[in-house]
């Protein structure tokens, strides 16, 4: 890489790191930045990296939340620890199914949440905890399952699909659901970046530079969002997930 594109690819990964503690979706800003810097380098070598840099950025924003809002630890870490199983086998099947069988699903599913929280405006703004019945709790178990094994397999909208599950499923507002989900991210990431480790050689200079300013756009992200509360949240939400709509219908018509 020229030295000339370091500081666009650490400023990229500031930028995810702000957008990703609030509602996920850095990728967005990063993934691009890192295939334009590494176009040489294999696409797991160049993906596993940028999961190095944002692992640190995520692992730094439940921190920040766990010391300003309760985190139901006995809740999420089992949940934590499903989605990461489920991460791996969609890490694994993505080598024998083609990504581009279900592209087309990305944006369609994004544009289902959006309007369901656009239509309800007090979604997700008061932090009223369900009681979980069987039925609850059986819905919360197969969406884990689904949202952890398309991070393994796809990715873009994963922090934006576990937001959405917390807030419909668990009665959460945004500003908490934003919390559980980064501790979700946090597993999901920690899986494909031990895939990617295993099998190909990272950049880890670079990976570890990234972390770093990946890790002070996460510490921005959260104490914004702890300042300004769910409401501020979920408008950043919706704004974050109407671009991966667009981003990732234009991917499907160019895939």
């Amino acid at each position: 890489m020229l030295i000339a594109t370091l500081p666009a690819v650490l400023t990229a990964a500031f930028g995810a790191g702000f957008i990703d503690a609030m509602v996920g979706g850095g990728g967005l800003i990063m993934v691009p930045a890192l295939f334009a810097a590494f176009p040489r380098e294999l696409p797991a070598t160049v993906l596993g990296t940028g999961k190095l840099a944002s692992i640190c950025g995520t692992a730094t924003a439940v921190a920040r939340y766990a010391y300003s809002v309760r985190i139901q630890w006995r809740l999420l870490l089992p949940a934590a620890a499903l989605a990461l199983v489920f991460s791996v086998l969609g890490a694994h099947v993505v080598t024998r199914v083609p990504v581009q069988t279900f592209r087309p699903l990305v944006p369609l599913l994004l544009s289902i949440v959006a309007i369901y929280t656009f239509m309800h405006h007090d979604f997700g703004e008061q932090h009223a905890p369900r009681a979980m019945t069987r039925g609850r709790w059986w819905l919360a178990v197969l969406m884990i399952v689904a949202i952890g094994f398309y991070d393994g397999f796809f990715g873009p909208g994963t922090g934006s699909f576990f937001m959405f599950m917390f807030v419909r499923v668990f009665g959460f507002d945004f500003l908490r659901a934003a919390a559980a989900a980064r501790l979700l991210n946090v597993a999901t990431n920690g899986a494909a970046l031990l895939l990617f480790a295993s099998r190909v050689e990272l950049l880890w200079l670079y990976g570890l530079l990234m972390a770093v300013c990946n890790v002070a756009g996460s510490l921005l992200g959260t104490r914004l969002a702890l300042k300004r509360g769910a409401r501020f949240v979920r408008l950043v939400f919706l704004a974050v997930v109407a671009t991966l709509i667009a981003k990732t219908a234009w991917d499907a018509v160019l895939g």
